[in-house]
């Protein structure tokens, strides 16, 4: 450990774990963007919330910025380590720290992974219900930073909702208590939701309340496929008015055939254009309230063929098709778009993004899926082989403001769910207008006066 200021770091916190290896400084430095270089300066794996603090005292006597970093499965670059950062992994802060029987909450550690506090909510016979694929390795600390949806937004909401309240370390080294899990508190801003999508700006959230729901109740899975788009509308609209719908998902015959390459089995005989996969309440009314909406969207035209789960293995295997989607392009290094307009604009806007994205991208292979429920799609272009990435990045990126465009006009977001990170910082201007932009930075300002909090991402000072 030859830099000095690491030697300094090491003198204030000796139980602090470093890491210097150039394995560990790669690993850490980046997400699952993989166009950045990583160069952090190294990776500190603070144990208590007392260390995180002392960590950013530090960090503001050296003038060292700071990365949080949690699953580091984000989309937009921003847990990117590339111009000599600290990244503070919250990796061993990960336990669950108390259970509130009556207020129905959860305390944890903000490296907790999903899956585990999914688990921790279960042996409680409760639920905490956000969920989505990375639910093994993303962590809630990143799930809050970025206001993670997921498959469930239709049901239950963002991260957002269920957070009630949170601790974070802000750019001063002080420790903010935020909401402290109270229902009703009208004493001024609620703080606690600027934290919240907040992509470690303003501090490093180290702990968190969140509410729990009662288990959900018994569901069932239905794979439609479909002929186009304006079906698919009417079939949400359909289902959404005769089912309680948890979920409803959609993807294309593109998503499809990689997903069925990489090893997931064939739903049907024939391929179709748009596919749905949609769970709801089981039961016998639910099940003959399926069957009889199935029955009148075939027979409208809007459905071309359909399954319904009969076991939790089958359930399984039909949702495999939608979240193996992916994991079946990360080979591709794919250049993603994670988009979002009110449900009422998503058919008009998706006619004109598909044109645009047609004439923009005449060799590109593009993969869409997306959340039906919430507005979110999410648009996938793959690399042609042969082609350099720098030069296919800076194709993207051109299309990707004219996209910005037609967000802009539709009233939509240039980010649903992945943050904006270092990815989508160019296009910010088309979701928030300069007012609103303005007063970020100074809110920015207040909390981390320095400007060592994840710094370049969301906006420039």
């Amino acid at each position: 450990m030859t830099d000095p200021r690491l030697a300094a770091l090491a003198q204030t916190l000796p139980e602090l774990r470093l890491l210097t290896d150039p394995a560990d400084l790669e690993h850490y430095g980046r997400d699952w963007t993989r166009r950045w270089t990583p160069a952090p300066l190294a990776i500190a794996l603070p144990s208590s919330v007392e260390q995180v603090q002392a960590i950013v005292r530090w960090a503001r006597a050296e003038g060292v910025a700071l990365v949080p970093s949690g699953g580091r499965t984000g989309l937009s670059g921003g847990a990117v380590a590339a111009n000599g950062e600290l990244v503070v992994s919250l990796e061993r802060m990960n336990r669950a720290l108390g259970f509130d029987p009556v207020d129905r909450t959860l305390t944890v550690q903000a490296g907790m992974p999903l899956e585990a506090l999914q688990n921790a909510a279960r042996e409680h016979g409760l639920a905490y219900p956000v969920d989505f694929a990375a639910r093994g390795s993303c962590t809630i600390g990143g799930n809050i930073a970025t206001n993670a949806g997921g498959i469930r937004v239709i049901r239950y909401g963002n991260t957002r909702d269920w957070v009630a309240g949170l601790k974070l370390v802000d750019g001063r080294g002080e420790l903010l208590d935020l909401g402290r899990a109270l229902v009703k508190n009208s004493s001024g801003y609620d703080l606690r939701h600027l934290a919240v999508a907040s992509e470690g700006t303003l501090g490093i959230i180290v702990e968190a309340t969140l509410r729990l729901a009662d288990p959900p109740p018994d569901s069932s899975v239905m794979l439609l496929a479909l002929p186009d788009f304006a079906s698919l509308m009417r079939v949400f609209e359909t289902l959404r008015a005769r089912l309680r719908l948890e979920a409803f998902e959609f993807f294309t015959d593109r998503a499809l055939h990689h997903v069925l390459v990489h090893g997931a089995q064939a739903p049907f005989d024939e391929t179709h254009p748009y596919y749905v996969v949609t769970e709801f309440a089981a039961g016998e009314a639910e099940e003959g309230a399926a069957l009889a909406a199935f029955e009148h969207c075939v027979g409208e035209g809007w459905v071309l063929d359909g399954v319904i789960s009969q076991s939790q293995a089958q359930a399984a295997q039909l949702w495999r098709l939608r979240e193996g989607i992916t994991e079946s392009l990360a080979p591709y290094v794919p250049y993603k778009n994670d988009v979002a307009v009110r449900i009422s604009a998503m058919p008009a806007f998706l006619a004109e993004t598909q044109a645009l994205l047609a004439q923009e991208y005449p060799h590109f292979e593009v993969v869409w899926f997306g959340h039906i429920g919430d507005g979110n799609l999410h648009i996938n272009v793959l690399k042609p082989d042969g082609m350099a990435q720098p030069e296919f990045v800076a194709e993207c990126e051109r299309v990707t403001k004219l996209l910005a465009g037609e967000l802009q006009r539709h009233g939509g977001s240039i980010s649903a769910e992945h943050g904006i990170g270092l990815v989508k910082k160019p296009y910010l201007a088309s979701t928030r207008d300069e007012a609103e932009i303005a007063l970020m930075r100074g809110i920015r300002r207040v909390l981390d006066p320095d400007g060592l909090m994840n710094p370049g991402k969301l906006f420039d000072p």
